[in-house]
């Protein structure tokens, strides 16, 4: 098998920015994505002009991946269609119940099958909110030096996309190892997120959550979900209940 047989699973990675802010950082990371044979680019909300001419002169030869870059206003309009995802973080504590993997660890389980898959970069200066780390599987952090350990937003891209090309080639670190094989392919991001909200929703509505923790006690139930990997059609039978107890408590108060 050639080198670029090899490296064909990299085309289903989406390489998510979320608000960069930097168009020297965007046309840097579109080198880099082309470096290591990935091409799909995509940037939610970006906070400068990714075809600017700071960009385009970072990008060098790899203008294509810079042009055909995908532009959304939010991160659940990257993640559409993807059903592995991993958000990076540079905070070693967060607090979130979530274990942060090297990327030796979590990187191969996005190239576990031949579904879209997605690797999520925060800001600049602040990173992904909880939020946003909420509505990914899986956590990386980039073990770094204590005496300065943020990296640049370029930088942290190049080590994870250098693993991932790796791990493609199958010359992946010895310490690479992925979750054990799901029974299914998880579910979409899109249905999953469908299902949190109407779930949110209906709790609201018994009274199991109240408006000023509704946060906090998503937040709990939202990673309880993600670590499960529940497929479409767990999903499907999940939101068949919630329909069915919705029209229970409509018959209940007539």
């Amino acid at each position: 098998m050639t080198e670029v047989e090899q490296t064909k699973p990299l085309q289903q990675v989406r390489i998510v920015l979320v608000e960069p802010a930097g168009p020297l950082n965007v046309g840097a990371i579109a080198r880099i994505l082309k470096n290591m044979g990935l091409r799909h680019l995509v940037l939610v909300n970006p906070q400068c002009d990714p075809h600017s001419a700071e960009a385009r002169q970072m990008a060098v030869h790899a203008q294509d991946v810079l042009q055909n870059a995908q532009i959304v206003a939010t991160l659940a309009q990257a993640l559409k269609d993807c059903r592995r995802v991993i958000a990076t973080t540079g905070r070693e504590q967060t607090t979130l119940n979530v274990a942060l993997e090297a990327p030796p660890h979590c990187l191969p389980w996005l190239l576990a099958d031949e579904t879209p898959t997605a690797l999520v970069f925060g800001r600049e200066d602040r990173g992904l909110t909880n939020e946003e780390l909420n509505q990914a599987q899986r956590c990386l952090y980039i073990p770094s030096d204590p005496v300065y350990p943020s990296l640049n937003l370029a930088q942290a891209v190049a080590i994870c996309t250098y693993e991932l090309r790796m791990v493609a080639l199958g010359k992946g670190s010895p310490a690479s190892v992925a979750l054990p094989p799901t029974v299914s392919t998880p579910a979409a991001h899109e249905h999953l997120e469908g299902y949190l909200q109407d779930l949110e929703a209906l709790l609201l509505t018994v009274g199991y959550l109240h408006p000023h923790t509704r946060a906090s006690r998503m937040e709990k139930i939202r990673q309880i979900y993600q670590r499960s990997l529940p497929s479409d059609n767990d999903v499907a039978l999940l939101r068949g209940m919630i329909r069915q107890m919705r029209w229970a408590l409509r018959e209940t108060g007539r």
